[in-house]
C-alpha cells in the first residue's frame, strides 16, 4: 500500500522513449500517469523529438507531465519504474536506448538526495528535451540562464498527428 501525503503535491515527470513506436509509447505513458493511485494529471506538454543526449540510439520522443499526487516521492518513483518495466524497459548499461524513461524532475519544493532519488533532477536544467516541455507547463520555472545552457541542443516540436 503506497504512503499518501495529507495534501496533494505538484510533481513534474519527464517522459521519453527512443525504441519501438516511441511516440505511441510516450502518449500511452502520459495516459498511464493519470491512472496512478491518488494522482491526477493536471497538464502535459507537447511532444518533442531530440537526438540522444549523452546516450545512443535513434531520436527520442519527449514530453513532461504535471501531476497532482498524494503519493510520497519514493512511491511515485516506484510507480514510474513499474510503468517503465511494463513497457519493456531494460537497463543493460548507462544511457542505453530505452522503450520508456520516466524521471521525477520536481516534487513540490522538496529537496531529496537519497540513493534512489534526487530531486530536483540533477541534470534537468542542462537538457533541452526537459526544458522545452517543462516550459510548456510552467514557463516561470525556466530562466534565461537555463535557455542559454541548452542553446546548442537541437529540438523539434511535433504535432499530435505526426508519427
Amino acid at each position: 500500500m503506497p504512503a499518501l501525503q495529507s495534501s496533494p503535491v505538484t510533481a513534474y515527470v519527464a517522459v521519453g522513449a527512443n525504441l519501438g513506436d516511441a511516440r505511441q509509447t510516450v502518449l500511452d505513458s502520459l495516459a498511464a500517469l493519470a491512472q496512478l493511485p491518488a494522482t491526477v494529471c493536471t497538464g502535459r506538454s507537447r511532444l518533442y523529438r531530440t537526438a540522444p543526449h549523452e546516450a545512443q540510439g535513434p531520436d527520442f520522443i519527449n514530453a513532461v507531465a504535471r501531476l497532482s499526487t498524494r503519493l510520497c516521492a519514493p512511491d511515485l518513483l516506484d510507480a514510474l519504474q513499474a510503468l517503465e518495466n511494463d513497457a519493456g524497459r531494460l537497463r543493460p548499461y548507462r544511457h542505453a536506448p530505452r522503450t520508456l524513461d520516466l524521471d521525477v524532475l520536481l516534487y513540490g519544493d522538496a529537496q531529496i538526495d537519497s540513493s534512489r532519488l534526487t530531486v530536483p533532477h540533477p541534470r534537468m536544467w542542462g537538457r533541452a528535451f526537459v526544458l522545452y516541455p517543462l516550459a510548456d507547463l510552467a514557463p516561470d520555472l525556466v530562466t534565461a540562464a537555463h535557455w542559454t545552457g541548452v542553446a546548442g541542443q537541437k529540438i523539434e516540436p511535433l504535432s499530435e498527428s505526426m508519427s
